[in-house]
């Protein structure tokens, strides 16, 4: 095995006694000594994407399902992703919601097929059999697939591939493997990535397997090392990330170094989420789950929690204002319980009132009018809290007899006359005193001048 250099910083993180285990309660704005098990009884979970109507999507690897999952109840099939080939590490792996979810209706799954690669699919739940192949043809194996997705701030789609077992994949920009990709919704190569006509976004990894943004649209990716350091790293465009060269802190001015580092028996982290300012990692190997503060892009020290449910594999801010953890006992390297595996639900933390700290404001403006619709813009939802928001909610009244008929920069539900409106994964988080806005269309009676009304922030 090749001589490594031990990053500095790992050592000053060991010093501060990093290993130790952590003392629950409130870490970045969650309470972790009120997690509680929400969901039950699923095999393998590989990824969480949330729709509208605040359930979430769980693809399960070994069975190729997807699985729709609500807090306390049973979990309930509405996909199977057809050829995959689930072996050892390989899979069906990421699941993503389209942005434009309530006016599209697509799902986007990444998977091992039985064709011999890994690859890129999409499907409407209405008509889950009919799979759309958007991009194929990233090399595969038993190991290091990559698999998170995940739409970035931009609207764009992220993949994250690993490099297959064949660490030359991983530096060779003709090779999608050991990438992360950035690509269209419908899979095609958009304007502004670093390298002309190709999707690679930054190059170098091994198994990147969780992506995640910053309020400021910083982009991170949590990265499996080999035997001795596991990495997050603060992603840019056309970045190489060193691997085979590096592993862990190379201080070579060619390749960009991790901006923390773990051995890989205390993380092999998976899943990565942002929320209130702190990234959040979940450890196979390190059986807990990794709150990293941040301060502009920099981080401080991470304290380890829910270090009682075994090996965790996704983390997600919920709309719901929760973070969502899964555990992934049943792969075949974990012990599992007689529940595995589980989804653990974190809440916010609690201001002295016992509710979440701080309140949001919903006010809207009528942009345009004519006599069968108009056009709500904006709607401006602003944190008026002290502490940051990882999610929001407005709620709304349409007058009898409107539709909504689109909408951008909010997914929108309706039942009945009351509208509820969801933030989109770019414009979820919100600092104390920030503002973010959407807006929508609809139509009306001819005659009728009538406009929503009591919009309320949540």
């Amino acid at each position: 095995m090749r001589a490594r250099l031990i990053p500095v910083l790992v050592l000053v993180l060991l010093a501060l006694g990093l290993g130790a285990p952590a003392a629950s309660g409130a870490q970045a704005g969650f309470d972790f000594s009120r997690a509680e098990v929400s969901v039950t009884g699923l095999q393998v979970p590989w990824a969480i994407a949330f729709l509208p109507d605040g359930s979430a999507l769980v693809s399960e690897r070994n069975t190729g399902r997807i699985m729709q999952v609500r807090p306390g109840q049973a979990p309930s099939p509405v996909a199977t992703i057809s050829g995959v080939r689930a072996s050892g590490e390989s899979g069906l792996l990421g699941v993503a919601v389209s942005p434009s979810y309530a006016q599209d209706g697509w799902v986007y799954a990444y998977f091992t097929s039985t064709a011999g690669d890994n690859r890129l699919v999409r499907l409407r739940l209405a008509a889950p059999q009919t799979q759309e192949v958007l991009f194929s043809g990233v090399p595969s194996a038993t190991i290091h697939d990559g698999g998170r997705i995940a739409f970035g701030p931009d609207g764009m789609l992220y993949v994250a591939t690993g490099d297959a077992g064949a660490t030359s994949n991983a530096q060779n920009l003709n090779s999608p493997a050991g990438k992360i990709l950035r690509m269209t919704p419908e899979g095609g190569v958009p304007s502004g990535n670093p390298f002309p006509g190709s999707r690679v976004w930054s190059y170098g990894h091994r198994n990147v397997q969780g992506l995640a943004w910053d309020e400021a649209g910083r982009m991170y990716a949590s990265e499996f090392g080999q035997n001795t350091w596991d990495e997050v790293n603060r992603i840019v465009a056309g970045g190489n990330y060193g691997w085979p060269v590096c592993e862990g802190t190379c201080g070579n001015g060619s390749y960009r170094d991790p901006i923390v580092t773990w051995s890989t028996a205390e993380s092999s982290p998976s899943g990565l989420a942002y929320a209130d300012g702190a990234l959040y990692a979940a450890a196979l190997r390190g059986q807990r789950l990794w709150a990293i503060p941040l301060t502009d892009g920099t981080p401080g020290t991470p304290v380890a929690q829910l270090r009682s449910y075994g090996r965790l594999r996704a983390v997600a801010t919920g709309p719901d204002g929760h973070l969502w953890v899964s555990t992934s006992n049943r792969d075949g390297r974990g012990t599992p319980v007689a529940q595995d595996d589980r989804i653990i639900r974190v809440p916010q933390a609690t201001g002295e009132g016992g509710g979440p700290s701080g309140a949001c404001t919903a006010t809207a403006t009528a942009q345009t009018q004519w006599s069968t619709g108009y056009v709500i813009q904006p709607v401006t939802v602003t944190n008026d809290g002290t502490a940051s928001r990882p999610a929001w909610t407005v709620t709304f009244t349409l007058p009898p007899g409107h539709t909504v008929t689109g909408s951008w920069n909010a997914a929108l539900a309706v039942s009945g006359q009351t509208v509820t409106a969801r933030n989109t994964t770019h414009n979820g988080t919100l600092a104390a005193g920030q503002s973010t806005t959407f807006g929508f269309q609809a139509t009306r009676r001819s005659g009728d001048t009538g406009l929503p009304t009591a919009y309320q922030c949540s």
